[in-house]
């Protein structure tokens, strides 16, 4: 019987086999940012520890950064001190560190790939659930804890416990206007938060297969949003090429071989998964949520589901809650929802294929008046790749605010970029949880060209719709 793609990477990996189904695998990349950090690095020197491999560490300031100014001030207290002390704690133990300002600064899972750091069959963790983003380029990655941080840094090496396979088949043609953030809420709108719950997702089937490196990572991000520990996409053509363009990648000979190794990162034929799930690409439509978390999602065409018509109680429960907290009611419109906000960026939707989309929209039209438009680039390579383009151009005269500075900006509100009580946000982000961009704040999960669209339009849109 042949291996799935997450089994292969697994078992190259283990160090150990635990007993009770956890193993002690081995690390090839460990990311960090200035959030969850600071603790570990306490507990480190108060075992008397160093760190084992800071060749095989990295890290960059994401999550406090400011993206107005590019002055260097973190403008929070509790955020200067996080900034601060990964800078005294890189320079310390000899990691490298993308700061505020650097040239290669950004969201962590934004420059890894920029950096070309992951490859095929790796194993990379980092202290932020979004790692599983990385999983795009066939390569296990995953979030971890504050304490197993520390473990990692100590040791290189990380006990788990071992997960079960779920194969996601996208079957069908993807419409033309639907992009793979509108897979992914379809997908956990489909299965749910927990859907994923103990599995490792792979993205199979030729609509997959047809989605750039950059989509790909859009649908592995989303991966925990479902439940699930990673996200995997099997290495092809479009994964080879895009590595080749990467820095510090072999060339020639040496380059070929790796390629050949590489394309043996994926499942066998005969690999058997212990869950399956179908989702019919054909059937999807622009997705966009209504609730307090991405599974409380719709097509931009239907409307809000009354909580009664909900499976089970605990979801009627949630629908309730989430239906008070947005401040909407069952029955409304999709497309009748005013908004004020638009916030363009993320690890999920801030890189240059995801401004690109919202340029195209936005190219001649300008922004409703009484909606803010934010748009923050990934990194700072993305932001010089969009001033290349012209991207810029388009978006000021469109009447967007186009940040300087590059981070995770408003999608976590741990940063100057956050929205007032009951301000209402089309966002391009991971998450509308309760408070997430800002306390009392209400956040509807959108793609790019949907919050282009949005933007102008002033209500819930779709690029379609505005012509």
């Amino acid at each position: 019987m042949g291996s799935t793609l997450a089994q292969k990477i697994w078992d190259q990996h283990v160090v150990r086999r635990g007993e009770g189904g956890e193993d002690l695998l081995y690390i090839d990349l460990h990311v960090l940012h200035e959030v969850n950090t600071p603790q570990a690095f306490d507990d480190l020197r108060a075992a008397g520890r160093s760190v084992r491999r800071p060749d095989l560490t990295v890290a960059t300031e994401d999550h406090n950064t400011p993206t107005g100014k590019l002055d260097g001030a973190v403008w929070e207290l509790a955020g200067r001190r996080q900034s601060n002390l990964i800078r005294a704690n890189c320079a310390e133990f000899g990691i490298p560190l993308h700061r505020l300002g650097d040239s290669s600064q950004g969201i962590v899972h934004v420059i890894v790939p920029e950096l070309g750091l992951v490859r095929p069959g790796m194993s990379v963790v980092c202290c932020d659930s979004h790692t599983t983003t990385l999983g795009a380029f066939g390569a296990l990655a995953f979030g971890i804890g504050t304490g197993q941080v520390e473990h990692v840094l100590a040791t290189q090496t990380l006990p788990v416990r071992r997960l079960k396979d779920l194969a996601v088949d996208v079957t069908g043609a993807l419409p033309g206007g639907v992009t793979a953030k509108d897979l992914a809420l379809a997908l956990i709108a489909q299965i749910g938060t927990g859907g994923g719950q103990g599995h490792i997702i792979e993205y199979r089937g030729d609509v997959v297969r047809q989605l750039s490196m950059e989509a790909r990572m859009t649908l592995c991000n989303l991966s925990v949003e479902a439940g699930s520990r990673a996200g995997l996409v099997g290495v092809d053509d479009t994964t080879l090429t895009y590595l080749a363009g990467c820095p510090d990648m072999p060339v020639g000979t040496e380059l070929a071989h790796q390629q050949q190794l590489w394309r043996s990162f994926v499942s066998d034929a005969d690999a058997v998964f212990d869950k399956r799930v179908v989702l019919d690409a054909s059937a999807v439509t622009p997705y966009v949520t209504w609730g307090t978390n991405p599974a409380q999602a719709v097509s931009l065409a239907d409307r809000i589901p009354a909580p009664g018509d909900l499976a089970d109680e605990a979801q009627r429960g949630a629908a309730g809650r989430a239906l008070e907290y947005m401040g909407l009611r069952p029955g409304q419109a999709m497309r009748d929802i005013d908004i004020d906000t638009v916030f363009v960026g993320s690890c999920t939707n801030g890189r240059i294929e995801d401004l690109r989309q919202v340029a195209e929209v936005l190219d001649g039209r300008r922004v409703a008046d009484g909606v803010d438009l934010m748009i923050v680039a990934g990194s700072a390579a993305v932001r010089r790749k969009a001033v290349s383009e012209g991207l810029d151009r388009v978006f000021t005269e469109a009447g967007a605010d186009f940040r300087p500075g590059s981070g995770c900006s408003m999608c976590c509100g741990l940063n100057e970029d956050r929205l007032r009580p009951g301000q209402r946000a089309a966002s391009t982000s991971n998450r509308n949880f309760e408070g997430r961009q800002g306390k009392g704040a209400r956040t509807h999960i959108v793609s790019p060209p949907v919050a282009a669209a949005t933007a102008i339009a002033g209500r819930l849109s779709a690029p379609a719709d505005l012509t």
